[in-house]
């Protein structure tokens, strides 16, 4: 399956700048699943900008 980097790339809502997963969905999957976290694009906007990617941040931000 080819990759599709550019378009992910255009649709990302992460705003850690430096990420080299960015565009890379399947790995950053990956790594916050592994970490126990949730990636940001899951998160409305004011959320995913405190860098917390965490079960429990996610539910909040969610109950409300």
């Amino acid at each position: 399956m080819e990759c599709r980097q550019d378009k992910n790339l255009a649709r990302c809502t992460c705003t850690y700048t430096p990420c080299e997963k960015k565009g890379l969905c399947c790995e950053c999957i990956a790594y916050h699943r592994n970490r126990g976290e949730l990636p940001g694009c899951l998160f409305p906007p004011e959320v995913e900008r405190t860098y917390d990617r965490s079960v429990r941040a996610f539910i909040r931000a969610w109950q409300k």
